[in-house]
């Protein structure tokens, strides 16, 4: 094996490493909030994107970044929020093509129970992850990342 050979090795490698750790928190993720609140951890994320924003909504094309979803994908989850009251679209006012994504009072009230049951599941997986050999320097990694408070964003 050559130089480059090694080198895309290293990259498959962590990877492969990367996609372990994100499969082991997505499990523990979807446990807790499916248990407890009755959502998937993507149905979080489009709650907490949502709450994330100043004014709590987006266009759908945003939610559809902020999920990793497709446009399709994207508007079928916010019709299946929108049709247990979570969600509610409405035309943006300066751009009548636009639709916005927008956090009902339920939706918010769930989020609120929500967020402390995923950051308690959170905490508890990467726990989980660092006692492993081949996932502890990830987490560290992830541990050593400095993110300013952008709980909300305008």
């Amino acid at each position: 094996m050559g130089i480059a050979d090694d080198a895309v090795e290293i990259r498959a490698q962590g990877w492969r490493t990367l996609a372990a750790l994100h499969g082991l928190l997505e499990t523990a993720l979807e446990r807790r909030l499916a248990d407890t609140v009755g959502l998937s951890v993507v149905e979080y994320t489009v709650l907490d994107a949502l709450d994330r924003q100043d004014g709590w909504h987006m266009r759908m094309q945003q939610l559809a970044r902020a999920t990793a979803l497709s446009p399709s994908a994207t508007t079928r989850l916010v019709t299946r929020l929108e049709d247990r009251g979570l969600l509610t679209r409405v035309l943006c006012a300066d751009d009548r093509r636009g639709i916005y994504t927008e956090l009902t009072a339920t939706g918010r009230d769930l989020y609120e129970r929500a967020r402390p049951l995923h950051d308690e599941a959170l905490e508890a997986a990467l726990d989980e992850a660092a006692t492993r050999p081949e996932l502890a320097p990830v987490v560290d990694a992830l541990h050593d990342i400095t993110v300013p408070d952008t709980h909300r964003v305008g």
